[in-house]
């Protein structure tokens, strides 16, 4: 039998590194899934819905850094799988997508299921190519994987099944990928940076995930300009542990001492961070030196005085020898005492939650952080659980944090966990769930996780609606509506479907609850906690529109005849303080 084109695509994937390909077969596609069996080096996995496929492969992709497949059949099979490249793109992942496409002979004739797959994917993709020809066949795989890989995002090859089943020409199929240059910032950059440091008498430091591989480098740093370091969401895992000089989060997630450490420093090192909410970064007086290996991310959140490309870990071990030492004048004393009073203040969470009714949703990250391995993957949907997952589990040289933190898609959680323990089996991969998203997504494919025996660990804060949106729609100044939903019982719904499920309605079982789901082994377990549907997580600094917007929505409500809410809300909250 002759090598077909679906044989030689294969032989390049995994040259380049691909091990795993997420989708379901069918039509189009089923040339390239019978190749992927005869190559027997990529393991396929059959999800239930194309959408967990790719949200998996994201996380596996940005966990390991290499290429991983996803697959789609013609048509309704590949509009799946977009909401997961977009958040591919928006992370700058390497993400294969296989797209079946029309045969060759009804190209164009408006068949069933077909879609022009250059103008569909043009803002989901980084590289976008229609294979209809078995010539292309060395360009445009060694082409896509490329662009997926050096550019960081999806490259679609759409295949016509066809095409996939014809003969492939006598070639040398296989992919060579080039090693990523990180280089520092050039002399000229370097000098400037040291000039606009050395002039000023307080600096910060302000860090995102750039700073990946980077925190003795930074921490060196701010311990010679004795610089408060804060950090976004997505700079935490990286540069809060074993650092004298952390001091939070800004944002509407925000805690400690970061606002005022990027608003009274007067110069602000912004480390590899696009922090998108441009109203909690410095404006005005404050001199702004940002440093991204994108360039095309630098000023475009807050004017820059200084722009810097170059590699985060590269370019501030090549600037620690340029700088003078700088004494604390009281400025990195006072953010790391409003830092501190914080995690003071947050253990309430510990000490009264075990006796607070309906169970406090920080209280449960409290103890799940206590209790969870140092190397413990998390994983968080979209909503509060990112805020309780930012403010209350630590993260250390080993844990991680993942989520959709710039396409903020809703049910990503539960995919993620699945990725990342298929990537690193018998690590605890845990996803915390809002109930909202594992409605959407996750029960249909917890059937494979339970196929597959995997321990992926769901914690799910039930509240019975979309609590991030009543909080955004008070935030707005809104009574909340279309926020509510009726929720089953969680742990009995994974009972019947082959995992453990553990449901906690008394604060009191929460310990124990969750350490028994993560000592669980040979599946996945679904942990139920019936939380406050009324907790708030406020600001370290609360923007006037925000405090504005709550204050309209409690008068709206209590015209609306929900008073109660009103004072079920205050009620809830206050007895924290």
């Amino acid at each position: 039998m002759s090598r077909t084109v679906a044989d030689g695509l294969w032989d390049m994937l995994v040259s380049a590194g691909v091990r795993r390909c997420y989708g379901i077969v069918g039509d189009a596609l089923n040339p390239v899934i019978d190749a992927l069996r005869r190559n027997g080096q990529v393991d396929f996995v059959h999800v239930r819905n194309e959408e967990f496929g790719v949200f998996a492969a994201v996380a596996e992709a940005r966990l390991t850094g290499q290429p991983v497949v996803v697959c789609g059949t013609a048509g309704p099979g590949v509009v799946h799988l977009v909401n997961g490249m977009l958040d591919a793109r928006k992370e700058r992942v390497p993400v294969i997508v296989l797209a079946g496409d029309t045969e060759t002979g009804l190209l164009d004739s408006e068949t069933v299921e077909e879609l022009n797959p250059y103008r569909f994917f043009a803002t989901s993709a980084v590289y976008v190519a229609r294979l209809v020809n078995p010539a292309q066949l060395r360009h445009v795989v060694t082409s896509a994987v490329t662009a997926a890989v050096a550019r960081g995002g999806p490259a679609v090859v759409s295949l016509p099944g066809d095409v996939a089943a014809a003969s492939a020409p006598k070639d040398r199929y296989e992919i060579r990928l080039p090693r990523p240059v990180r280089a520092p910032a050039g002399a000229e950059d370097l000098a400037a940076m040291a000039e606009l440091i050395n002039e000023a008498g307080t600096v910060a430091v302000f860090g995102g995930y750039g700073c990946e591989g980077a925190h003795a480098e930074v921490t060196a740093l701010a311990g010679k300009l004795s610089a408060p370091v804060g950090y976004s969401l997505k700079g935490k895992q990286f540069l809060e542990h074993d650092n004298a000089n952390a001091v939070g989060m800004t944002g509407l997630l925000g805690y400690g001492g970061c606002h005022h450490a990027l608003h009274h420093a007067d110069v602000v090192l912004m480390l590899g961070t696009d922090f998108p909410f441009t109203e909690f970064l410095p404006h005005g007086k404050t001199r702004i030196i940002q440093v991204d290996h994108e360039p095309e991310r630098l000023g475009r959140r807050a004017p820059v005085d200084l722009a810097v490309a170059g590699d985060v870990r590269a370019t501030v071990d090549a600037l620690l020898p340029l700088v003078e030492p700088k004494p604390d004048g009281g400025f990195l004393a006072r953010c790391v005492e409003e830092t501190e009073r914080f995690h003071r203040k947050m253990r309430h969470y510990t000490e009264k939650g075990p006796r607070i009714r309906p169970i406090r949703p920080e209280y449960v990250a409290t103890v799940l952080s206590d209790l969870a391995d140092e190397d413990a993957l998390f994983f968080a949907d979209t909503g509060t659980p990112v805020i309780w997952a930012a403010r209350h589990i630590r993260y250390g040289p080993r844990r991680r944090l993942s989520g959709s933190f710039s396409w903020a898609s809703m049910a990503t959680a539960s995919p993620g966990a699945f990725g990342a323990q298929l990537a690193f089996p018998g690590r605890q991969t845990i996803a915390l769930c809002g109930d909202g998203g594992f409605t959407m997504l996750a029960l249909g494919d917890l059937l494979t996780e339970v196929q597959r025996r995997l321990p992926v660990v769901h914690i799910v804060l039930n509240n019975s609606g979309l609590e991030f949106v009543r909080i955004e729609q008070q935030e707005a100044g809104f009574v909340p509506y279309g926020t509510d939903f009726a929720t089953p019982d969680f742990a009995a719904v994974a009972e019947a479907m082959g995992a453990r499920g553990i449901r906690i309605e008394d604060p009191g079982e929460v310990a124990d609850g969750l350490a028994a789901a993560l000592a669980h082994t040979g599946g996945p377990v679904v942990v139920d906690v019936l939380v406050d549907p009324y907790a708030l997580a406020i600001p370290a600094r609360v923007p006037a529109r925000t405090a504005t917007g709550f204050t309209l929505s409690a008068a709206r409500q209590v015209f609306a005849g929900r008073l109660d809410d009103v004072v079920d809300t205050a009620t809830h909250n206050a007895r924290l303080v």
